[in-house]
């Protein structure tokens, strides 16, 4: 299975869309046989999911996640993890041990730092 972690520096970033950069895992019965950095390739609207689709991807794993990103994510058949937090060690170490679970996405509706009132806010942003 081909994973992408969400990552900023070393921790999973807190929005996918936003984040510095992807962790991309090819995980194998329980190892990790593949992992490769991938500068993110910026943020327009829908654009992330495709090109994530087109690496091969078929699970994300991120702190949260707008709703039109989701919508996305289902229509290529991604599985998104979401409300992952911590370090991305700890995350692969989680995955390889079968214990990662998602939580509530940090993105909610409604206003938040460089959203609009029409779009999604991040309780995440400062």
């Amino acid at each position: 299975m081909r994973i992408a972690i969400s990552t900023e520096g070393t921790s999973v970033s807190p929005h996918f869309g936003r984040c510095p950069s992807f962790t991309i895992l090819d995980l194998e019965d329980g190892k990790i046989v593949k992992k490769e950095v991938v500068a993110n390739p910026g943020h327009e609207p829908s654009f992330i999911p495709r090109f994530l689709h087109e690496l091969g991807v078929e699970c994300i794993i991120a702190g949260g996640a707008g709703r039109r990103a989701i919508n996305l994510f289902q229509e290529f058949g991604i599985q998104a993890i979401l409300g992952v937090a911590g370090s991305v060690d700890e995350v692969i170490e989680k995955l390889k041990d079968g214990s990662l679970e998602g939580g509530e996405s940090l993105c909610k509706p409604g206003l938040g730092k460089g959203h609009s009132e029409r779009e999604e806010g991040c309780n995440h942003h400062s």
